[in-house]
């Protein structure tokens, strides 16, 4: 135990990671039936429960489902993975499990280019989302104190942040807007939301007059990825969205169609250009609908997270609970930039930081390419593989996806320098990880592997906004 938590990841054993959702009867009833012969059997790639099902959903899930969506299940919530055109099989293509190429592979293909090249729409209302308000300054102490970032910007400004324990480590990876000045918007991964509300209200005053409000519910989030979502969104708000005018990392309330107080933030979750829109859930239709009519000029289609997932990994994005956990700290995976040790509070987990700035990290994510591996003959990489570096075990995988820009597979991973005499931990260092030669072990057979500390260039070839920017630079350093 250090600072009093464990000292290897029990996310998996931690009961806050369930809801009341959860707690139903019948729930549980047919979800035990479910998970016990799993127990005994073989878990393909990205499998899903089939209890429990179609228990939370977005107020557009039934039009998604009708344009072929096909879902998976995150605490509780259907998310489209995705979408299946008319002319495929459906009944094949669920019924398909393998640990080889999987017959998705070209629908997601067609999405991630969609998405590079005009505008694409996933419905992301899943994720966690906060408000924080304050009559007084209390809401800006109070997250100054639980956050590594500065969140005394002005207002409409958004900042990404690790909430950190003492030990440094990650309790949760999110984005904050500031809506004014004693009133702030959060939103955090799926997986979070009973959690991270235990982390606040654990922290939280109990004689102040700060007010934590679970909103999740109230917004539909659609993630409008794509060159082209610009264009798509100054048609329906009749205002400029240029970067001039409306600069990255930033959040406006406007009009989107006839609906109004839609939270409109210019940021995505892959590193494309593109904006999130929070609509009140009673519009989420209405501006589906319209989002999907003036996007046809632009070649508009939906997408689902498989597509996501490629595209943020080949940009070197880490997700909390798939590459970082609460024993992962900022200086671990290039997250310095999200870090003001001198913002003038002692927060929490800064004076561990401070001691890991001064002695160095024992571990470092970084962003593996597959050379030799051949698509369509070989075992995929899903996560959890070994990792070689010149011949000797040096960690494992958290996250892998194709990269269709690269054509080539990508995973991310931690390097540690274990002593060739003692086997003991030891710093590691950028020079220790650009001298090293790697492989991934899928299932016995070794990979060659190129090593990285940063994204390829290449894939930022599109116009480069200012987040991609600092998003890159995130885990460049």
């Amino acid at each position: 135990m250090v600072y009093g938590y464990p000292s290897e990841n029990v996310w998996e054993l931690d009961l806050k990671r369930f809801g009341a959702l959860q707690s139903s009867r019948t729930f549980l009833r047919h979800r035990v039936m479910e998970v016990m012969p799993l127990m005994y059997d073989l878990k393909v790639p990205r499998w899903d429960f089939q209890t429990g099902r179609q228990l939370r959903t977005s107020p557009l899930y039934d039009r998604l489902d009708a344009q072929g969506a096909r879902w998976m299940e995150k605490h509780g919530f259907e998310r489209p993975k995705y979408f299946v055109p008319p002319n495929k099989d459906l009944l094949a293509l669920e019924q398909s499990k393998t640990f080889y190429k999987p017959d998705w592979f070209d629908i997601v293909e067609s999405e991630v280019k969609c998405c590079k090249e005009a505008v694409c729409v996933i419905d992301m209302s899943s994720f966690t989302k906060f408000e924080i308000t304050s009559t007084g300054d209390q809401a800006l102490e109070f997250l100054q104190y639980l956050f590594s970032n500065d969140l005394d910007v002005p207002v409409g400004h958004i900042v990404h942040t690790g909430m950190l324990n003492e030990g440094g480590g990650y309790e949760n990876d999110c984005s904050i807007a500031r809506l004014n000045k004693r009133s702030f918007f959060m939103i955090s991964p799926t997986d979070q939301q009973v959690h991270c509300w235990a982390w606040l209200k654990k922290y939280m005053p109990k004689d102040s007059n700060l007010l934590l409000e679970d909103v999740t519910w109230k917004y539909t989030a659609l993630n409008l990825i794509g060159p082209r979502a610009v264009d798509v969104l100054s048609e329906l708000s009749y205002a400029p969205m240029t970067p001039d005018h409306f600069p990255t990392l930033f959040c406006k309330e406007m009009s989107v169609g006839y609906a109004n107080g839609i939270r409109v933030m210019s940021m995505t979750h892959t590193g494309e250009p593109g904006f999130m829109l929070y609509i009140p859930i009673e519009y989420a239709l209405h501006v589906y609908n319209e989002v999907m009519s003036v996007g046809q000029k632009y070649g508009i289609r939906n997408a689902g997270y498989y597509a996501l997932r490629s595209l943020r990994i080949e940009k070197f994005f880490a997700f909390w609970g798939q590459d970082l956990n609460t024993l992962t700290t900022p200086l671990e995976c290039g997250g310095e930039s999200r870090v003001k040790l001198d913002k003038g509070i002692d927060f929490l987990g800064r004076d561990a930081l401070l001691e890991q700035k001064q002695n160095g990290v024992y571990k470092r994510l970084a962003m593996f390419i597959l050379d030799d591996h051949d698509t369509d003959l070989d075992l995929w990489p899903w996560w959890g593989e070994p990792i070689y570096r010149n011949g000797q075990y040096v960690g494992k995988t958290t996250s892998s996806a194709y990269s269709y820009t690269l054509e080539r597979h990508v995973c991310l991973g931690f390097v540690h320098n274990f002593s060739e005499d003692s086997g003991e931990e030891q710093v590691v260092t950028a020079d220790f990880i650009n001298r090293g030669e790697y492989e991934i072990d899928i299932a016995g057979q070794r990979f060659q592997a190129k090593a990285k500390l940063y994204p390829v260039p290449s894939l930022f070839s599109h116009k480069r906004r200012k987040d991609d920017v600092e998003l890159s630079d995130f885990h460049g350093k």
